[in-house]
């Protein structure tokens, strides 16, 4: 980190005003040369003119602030120019500073990494930065925030503290037999490792909450066809993502729309309609064929079901009324027409025509969504990386309760341990650091 990096730290294109981060040793350095300021003002927002070191050409009028490390986002000193969001006003000065000794453009989410490298957030805080950037919907935004505040780290080192001073106990035995110890001291640890192994098995459990509502909640329109799916995530999408016909077999790819639905964030798609005699079609025939079998796929690993009847028809499809579960949600079209039928269970009748009945609908699948998800306010995992570590964390405490050897019990706890120490970065994270920091913004 001997190296001062910069980037452009707000968002591409033209924007009344644009962030240009520099941090390093030599970031002050750099902006002695561009302004003139010998010696930087700690979190005051100067007005300076920025001008090229050499030609002294202004470049911009700025307002420059300046944050001495360690006190600063990445540990390190760190200066940012606030300038007009020209492209050629911010390409110029990236320019300049690509001409100061010692200095480069930074790599995505190098400023976070240096943050993360001078102990001022675990990687679940770092993590969190990169998801509050992508959020979309409320409900993500406060997971992220939460995230970020340390709800995570705070419960994982609460963990690894407990099995450190489980661990100590047991190292204790091993160490120093000669000494007054209680006897069978390790076989007196049974009673905290399963008190941890179950709390760590209860945030397991989670419904896989905190993935979905970071990723997005899958919710798949399926039916027969022309009972209206494709009107129906038109109405939703408020735009045309699908061709709308009374020709069977219209869509045949799986298309998706992204709403906001009381702060969840859902990827609603659309399928081709439910033929399942169609499967075996040669031709044309294939390419539908392909829609269903995708559609059918799809259906199977979604999160939630909305099946669409017909309520023209003198009777409920029943490829589409064996779909029905607890994952399912049952809706009427076409009720401006009269429905003939009624499925069993719960259903809504709506018209993608008229819009009559789709505010009930809408409540409907937020309520579903929010009985998958729920308002828990325990701390929610967010990623597959933490919860495979999480998973070897338990299968090693399993192993501590088979009545091993103490020397092996120690060992599965130190594995144990070293998981835990994993998720937040304490431990054995250089392979991890690429992973986590690649999906970053170049200015983050």
């Amino acid at each position: 980190m001997s190296e001062t990096i910069f980037a452009l730290a707000s968002g591409h294109g033209r924007s009344g005003v644009a962030v240009v981060r520099v941090s390093g040793p030599r970031a002050f350095e750099s902006l002695q040369a561009l302004t003139g300021i010998s010696e930087a003002l700690p979190r005051l927002c100067v007005l300076k003119a920025l001008r090229e070191p050499v030609s002294r050409e202004t470049i911009d009028r700025a307002l420059v602030a300046a944050f001495p490390g360690p006190g600063s986002y990445t540990g390190e000193d760190v200066v940012e120019y606030h300038l007009h969001g020209s492209p050629a006003v911010i390409r110029e000065l990236l320019t300049v500073l690509g001409r100061q000794a010692g200095h480069r453009m930074a790599e995505p989410g190098e400023f976070t990494r240096r943050a993360f490298e001078n102990g001022k957030m675990d990687l679940t805080e770092a993590e969190a930065v990169a998801d509050l950037i992508h959020a979309e919907t409320q409900m993500q935004k406060a997971q992220a925030l939460a995230q970020m505040g340390g709800v995570l780290s705070r419960l994982y080192e609460g963990w690894r503290e407990d099995l450190s001073r489980i661990l100590a106990h047991a190292e204790a035995e091993l160490e120093f037999p000669d000494e007054d110890l209680p006897e069978d001291l390790s076989q007196t640890l049974g009673p905290g490792i399963r008190a941890l192994a179950a709390s760590i098995r209860g945030h397991l459990d989670d419904g896989r909450r905190g993935e979905r509502l970071r990723d997005g909640v899958s919710v798949v329109v399926i039916g027969a066809p022309n009972a209206g799916k494709s009107s129906l995530v038109n109405l939703l999408a408020q735009r045309d993502i699908a061709i709308v016909s009374e020709i069977a077999g219209t869509t045949r790819d799986i298309l998706e729309a992204h709403l906001d639905l009381g702060g969840y964030p859902v990827i609603l798609c659309d399928t081709a309609g439910l033929r399942p005699e169609q499967l075996s079609g040669d031709g044309h025939d294939r390419i539908e064929a392909e829609g269903i079998r995708r559609a059918m796929e799809r259906a199977q690993a979604a999160d939630i079901r909305v099946l669409v009847y017909d309520g023209t028809q003198a009777q409920a499809d029943p490829h589409t009324l064996a779909m029905v579960d607890g994952q399912s949600l049952s809706v009427i079209n076409k009720a401006d027409l009269g429905v003939q039928f009624k499925p069993e269970g719960d259903f809504v009748a709506i018209s993608t025509k008229t819009g009559a009945g789709v505010a009930a609908f809408l409540k409907a699948l937020e309520q579903k969504i929010a009985a998958m998800i729920g308002r828990n306010e325990a701390p929610a995992l967010t990623r597959q990386r933490h919860r495979e570590a999480l998973e070897r964390c338990v299968e090693s405490l399993e192993r501590c309760l088979e009545g091993a050897l103490p020397e092996l019990l120690a060992e599965d706890l130190r594995l144990a341990i070293r998981d835990l120490g994993r998720i937040t970065g304490r431990v054995d994270v250089e392979d991890l650091l690429d992973i986590v920091f690649r999906d970053f913004c170049i200015g983050k």
